[in-house]
């Protein structure tokens, strides 16, 4: 057997599957599971959802979990570079044999559904994560929550929810309060609730639900404990990453409650956490690619991501203006996007990410030319390295299929 080949077919036709099946993802994967005999049953796992700093915050629980002797399974979208991105124990990716042996399996059951890519990925972590015998994994959500296909795993130990702002609205709705409803979908009855400071209006549909449900318990991450993260050791800069760090350092320490995990002393606990944290990564999210012409990426793909992301760039380098380099999908908020960062920048450089959701790079230029802001498109990403400037310091942000084929040509 071609194995490369085979490897090659079985991602072309996961990822050729339907983005959107007829049914909901978690109708989809439950009648998939059942049919499987349940392999999620003995899950223990941690959900998150929210609309940014999902993906960071399961990096650090798993981190954490994984530095007290865990073994731990992670599970999150999209990949940046390699599709084995998506399924990890303990940091370390699902083989290529693991994923033509269990995609094969999956591609040729007759499930009599449609799955989506989303789908297959999700089936096929909790098959692997079942064989591999992992103590707990950290399960991210795709698309909102009450419909998402990981809401078919059952009850989690503890349900993250990350900061919630407009994205996906033309799915999840147009007001904070029904985006918070759909990301509250993962909330059940006897799970632990830890929630990032939300808006007013969003915070009060997770109380709601929470109560609603009869959650075990509900607990807002605090100013003082995203405060505290300052003084630990961290590979992840960004000032946005201190709330992300906070909420996961607290989601680890309820399951380690939770599981009656034998840390008795406080030292012994600090440690780990501390370990934890300066272990862990996420790559695409103010990530330095180079120094010389200075070209950093990140994945702020919508405005709370772009707010975020200028934030800790006036912190990190007061009183600079940047060149900017933007790839977006067109179902995001980019008009928003462009007016918070219109004050830092110097100019735009627009590039039409490899997506079928893309927005065009000429219109977007032509957006940031009403607002009276100096722009021009980049054909392709190969045109990126020869319009680095070192006048100023270069920032590339976006789609992350699009942060993720620049982190290809580095």
């Amino acid at each position: 057997m071609n194995y490369q080949s085979d490897y090659e077919k079985v991602i072309k036709t996961i990822e050729n599957s339907r983005r959107f099946g007829n049914d909901y993802g978690v109708t989809i994967t439950k009648k998939v599971l059942e049919q499987l005999s349940n392999p999620q049953k003995d899950l223990k796992f941690v959900h998150i959802a929210g609309t940014n700093g999902k993906g960071s915050t399961a990096s650090v629980v798993a981190s954490i979990l994984k530095e007290s002797g865990l073994k731990v399974g992670l599970f999150t979208s999209p990949h940046l570079i390699d599709f084995e991105e998506r399924i990890r124990i303990n940091g370390e990716y699902i083989s290529k044999e693991d994923v033509t042996r269990l995609g094969n399996f999956l591609i040729d059951t007759d499930f009599n559904i449609g799955l989506t890519m989303f789908d297959y990925c999700l089936v096929m972590a909790v098959l692997y994560f079942k064989e591999q015998n992992v103590d707990i994994a950290i399960i991210e959500t795709g698309l909102g929550g009450e419909y998402d296909s990981t809401n078919a795993l059952g009850t989690p130990l503890v349900c993250g929810i990350t900061k919630i702002g407009y994205d996906h609205m033309q799915i999840l709705g147009n007001t904070l309060a029904a985006i918070a409803s759909s990301k509250a979908g993962i909330i059940k009855e006897e799970t632990n609730v830890i929630t990032q400071m939300q808006e007013d209006e969003a915070l009060s549909v997770l109380i709601k639900t929470s109560r609603d449900k009869k959650a075990k318990s509900f607990q807002v991450v605090s100013q003082d404990e995203i405060d505290e993260i300052k003084k630990y050791n961290r590979e992840m800069i960004g000032d946005y990453q201190l709330e992300n760090i906070a909420t996961a350092k607290k989601i680890a320490q309820k399951v380690f409650e939770e599981i009656d995990f034998p840390i008795k002393e406080n030292e012994k606990l600090e440690k780990i956490l501390k370990k934890g944290i300066a272990n862990a990564k996420w790559e695409g999210r103010m990530e330095i690619l180079q120094k010389k012409p200075f070209f950093m990426i990140d994945g702020a793909h919508n405005s709370n991501g772009v707010k975020a992301l200028c934030k800790s760039l006036n912190n990190l380098y007061p009183g600079e203006k940047f060149h900017f380099i933007m790839g977006v999908l067109a179902d995001k908020d980019y008009e928003e996007m462009v007016k918070i960062l219109a004050p830092f920048a110097i100019d735009f450089k627009t590039i039409t990410p490899d997506s079928s959701r893309a927005l065009q790079n000429d219109n977007l230029k032509k957006y940031i030319n009403e607002l009276g802001i100096c722009a021009s498109t980049l054909d392709n990403l190969n045109d990126i390295k020869d319009n680095l400037l070192d006048d100023a310091k270069n920032i590339a942000l976006g789609s992350l299929y699009f942060i993720g084929d620049i982190k290809k040509l580095w």
